[in-house]
This record gives C-alpha cells, structure tokens and sequence, in this order.
C-alpha cells in the first residue's frame, strides 16, 4: 500500500445544498469504523462542513465554495475574484491534496470529472500509481436524456471509460438504475457495482441523550426539505394547510435547513408563533434524533431524506422538486410504484385541501419496511466488503515476491 496504514481520499464539490457532504460523511464514518488503522480524508466546497460531527481519522480539506446561479453559470460564494481563478484554486488545492495524502483509494461522489473538470488533472494523476479510482453516483442522476446531452456537454465518457476502475451505485439493482436508458459501453457497464442505500443512524452521541421532544412528549410529523434551498414551496405548502385548520392534525416540526434563503426563514418562523402546533427549527446538524422520535415524515425526496426515511422507517409523504432535476420525482415515482411511500406533486400546489387530507392520512399510513423490499440498505455494509477487498488485493499485489534459487 501507499503506507502502512490504508488511506481515502473523497471527493465532493457540493457547489449547492447538504446531499454530496452528507452521503460522503455516511461513507467515511462507516468505513472507519470498519477499518481501524483507516484514515479518510474528505475534499469538500462546503461551506458548513465544520457544523458537522466526525469520527476519530476521519477529516476534512476545505475548498473555496462555489453557487449555481439560475442561468446553470457558477459564481464564487465568498470570494471576490472570477470563477475561473477560484477553479484554478480549487484544482489547485484538490491535486496537491492527493499527491500528498496518496491515497489507496480515491472515491469521486456524483461529478466523473469534477466541478468544471476540476478533478481531471488529479485522476489522470493518480492513474499513474496504484490508487484505485471510483466514481459513487446516486441512485437516480436524472432522466436519460438530460443527463445524456450533460455528460456529452462535459466529455465524461473518457473518463469513465479509462480512468476509472470502478463505479459504486449508491442503491439496489431493480428499483432505479442511474445510467437506465443511456448508450453506455459494455466497458462502462462492467464497472458498475450496485450496493444499495446507505443505512443511516443516530450517532454516538445521540445515543444515550433523551429524544429531542419538541411537543413535551406528543407525536409529530417533521417536515424537512433537507438542505432547504428549494425548499420554500413545500415548507409553504404544509404552512398553509396548519393555517387553514380544516381538520385535526398532528404537530408539525419544521427543519428549514441552512440554505433556505433568509426571507422565507424569516416569514416561515414569523408565521409559526401563531400557531399553536407548529414549531421552526433553522438548522441541525444532527437531524437523526427529530427522525428517530417522529411518527411521520414530509420530504422533498432527496437522496439522503430517502436514505433516512428507509432506514428510521417512518410513514413518508414525499413532495419532489422537478426543477433543475427530475431526479427527486423519478426517485418518488419509484419508490410510490414500490409501496413505501407517497407522493404529491409539486404541480398541485398551493392546493391547501389537497395537503391537508395528506398530512391527515400520513401518520396512520404504513412505514417502508411493510412494502416487502429486500435488500434496500445495504449500502454501507457492500462499500465496506469492497474496501477490504481492495486492500487485500493491494497487499497481495504489492508484497515482495519470494526468489526461488
């Protein structure tokens, strides 16, 4: 190996929201735990990173941040340079990392070639040495042909054919397939490994505090549109329904998640203080012990919500974004067909009536464990059974041979 202890590096551009972050998070606190001279190391733009808990030898590299305006250009978040410089930083940054660190493993989260192309130069890089490099995607990218014409747009496709060794799919085969419907080589195709989601569970220092009780003991549905950003028509939808009164419901609990954009913040808490069974939370970073004491969840249907609800299995109402991505709504779509949740769509809104009949359904429905799913959370149990694998055909590889005389 590289060094006498095993090293990985991921990386996760995060340019917008909590996903990329919270699923490497999930990936490295596994694997340390599972391997304990393991040391991981986490490349990451966001800029809430350090708000996060982690495990002993696991890390993180904080790279200057970046936003995605709504015209698809990016712009920095903080710096008060162009976007080409603050990329070269990052670039910059990214393959000096990775030259020092050496890992054996270099695990690419969702981007083949990086923000821009900034991770290029590194895979070509540690393509030279014994590093093995892997691509994790979710579960669903987006629908084919928009993730065709993007990938065609990025040049992807060598990447994928010649640097990487292998691509993780973050979920079981049978229920989404993220390259479903696109002309991939049978090359391309040979590398792919489905895993199955990542389970998700309170952390250990959760463990042994008492559930967080936001009712004084009474049964609530959380609400969380994850990383918030686009999030404010769904938080407004559920709003609407608690304001109008039409029938009984339960207390609602609303995590509004740190880049819910300030005004809506404000005019959401503002709005709570009238009601009575409404509260607001801006922002936790330990969202689990809200997941593991709800009766019910509303959610947008991000990969890391669904990840949670699967595993805290919890009656879900899920109201997806369709824009810039189909990705939420094929993920619900997929996931209603297979009976572990329901869906409203975001087209109905503000249908007030239409909200308040599902908030009033949601907690007598049944959790995901009764749809009779196999293998959905598997995830971070594969990655571990890979990882060691490869670290063993890395010993074998790179152990002196023994000379016959």
């Amino acid at each position: 190996m590289s060094s006498t202890t095993p090293k990985i590096l991921i990386y996760s551009h995060d340019s917008f929201g909590l996903g990329h972050l919270r699923r490497c998070r999930a990936i490295a606190q596994s694997l340390v735990g599972d391997f304990s001279t393991l040391s991981v190391l986490i490349l990451s733009g966001s800029p809430i990173i350090g708000s996060f808990e982690f495990r002993s030898r696991v890390d993180f590299v904080r790279i200057p941040g970046v936003i995605k305006l709504r015209n698809g250009e990016y712009t920095p978040l903080s710096l008060h340079i162009n976007i080409d410089q603050t990329l070269a930083i990052r670039s910059s940054i990214i393959e000096h990392t990775a030259e020092v660190f050496d890992p054996d493993i270099f695990i690419v989260d969702k981007e083949p070639t990086g923000l821009r192309g900034e991770v290029l130069g590194t895979l070509e890089a540690l393509k030279k040495t014994d590093t093995r490099l892997v691509l994790g995607l979710r579960d669903v990218m987006d629908d084919p042909e928009t993730l065709t014409e993007e990938w065609d747009r990025k040049n992807v496709y060598p990447a994928l054919e010649n640097l990487y060794d292998e691509i993780w799919v973050y979920g079981p085969e049978g229920i989404c397939n993220p390259l479903d419907g696109m002309d991939m080589s049978p090359k391309i195709k040979d590398k792919l490994r489905y895993t199955g989601y990542l389970r998700r569970s309170l952390p250990k220092s959760a463990e042994d505090q008492p559930a967080p009780a936001p009712f004084e003991e009474e049964p609530y549905i959380l609400v969380t549109p994850g990383g918030g950003g686009d999030g404010v028509e769904m938080v407004d939808w559920v709003m609407r329904a608690y304001e109008a009164r039409q029938r009984p419901l339960f207390p609602a609990l609303i995590v509004l998640g740190p880049f819910m954009p300030a005004a809506a913040a404000a005019d959401f808490t503002e709005r709570a203080e009238h009601l009575r069974d409404v509260e607001v939370l801006r922002f936790t970073p330990q969202i689990e012990p809200y997941l593991a004491n709800a009766t019910a969840i509303v959610g947008m249907g991000g990969y890391n919500t669904f990840c949670e609800i699967l595993s805290f299995d919890k009656p879900t109402l899920m109201v997806p974004r369709v824009v810039p991505r189909r990705e939420q709504a094929i993920r619900a779509e997929r996931a209603e067909q297979s009976n572990l949740l329901k869906v409203l769509p975001i087209e109905r809104y503000p249908d007030v009536d239409l909200m308040a009949d599902a908030l009033s359904e949601l907690p007598q429905m049944a959790p995901p464990s009764t749809a009779g799913v196999d293998n959905l959370l598997g995830g971070l149990d594969v990655i571990g059974q890979r990882v060691g694998d490869i670290f063993a055909e890395r010993q074998e590889t790179l152990a002196p041979k023994l000379v016959n005389f």
